[in-house]
């Protein structure tokens, strides 16, 4: 694929159930593997993903079934983008302590790390409150990193 070809965008939209992962899992795989990002790469970017949207299904809806998530994938100029939108409750990312690894670890805790994680595994995360009650996240990769 050569650079004039590096653009595509694909939409999917899903319920706000986790039986839906499986769908956002594959179509985010898709995507990644299409743009051109080695295995090791797909997997990370696909566990940022359900990261999210898991996040979005517990929190933003509280595991109500009827929410939407607008999935959202575009890849312009080896930058590829996964914007992902809800209609639930907002989320402020700016309260979200990074956690203290060694601690977390020392009390056995499970689960509360989604958001360290997709930090970690995306090159940038970006929340918005948007119009119309809608929160955004966009998971930025880039291809030559």
């Amino acid at each position: 694929m050569n650079s004039a070809e590096n653009i595509f965008h694909k939409e999917i939209v899903v319920k706000s159930s986790t039986d839906n992962l499986s769908q956002i899992r594959d179509f985010t795989k898709a995507a990644a593997e299409f743009s051109g990002f080695s295995e090791e790469t797909v997997g990370k970017i696909i566990l940022a993903v359900d990261e999210a949207c898991t996040n979005i299904i517990k929190h933003a809806y509280k595991n109500s079934p009827d929410g939407q998530i607008d999935l959202s994938i575009k890849l312009e100029n080896g930058k590829f983008s996964i914007s992902i939108i809800d209609h639930g409750v907002h989320f402020d990312p700016t309260r979200i302590p990074e956690p203290d690894l060694k601690e977390y670890y020392k009390q056995k805790r499970v689960g509360g790390l989604g958001m360290f994680l997709i930090k970690r595994l995306m090159d940038e995360v970006n929340y918005y409150t948007l119009s119309g009650n809608k929160n955004q996240v966009i998971l930025v990769k880039y291809l030559s990193r």
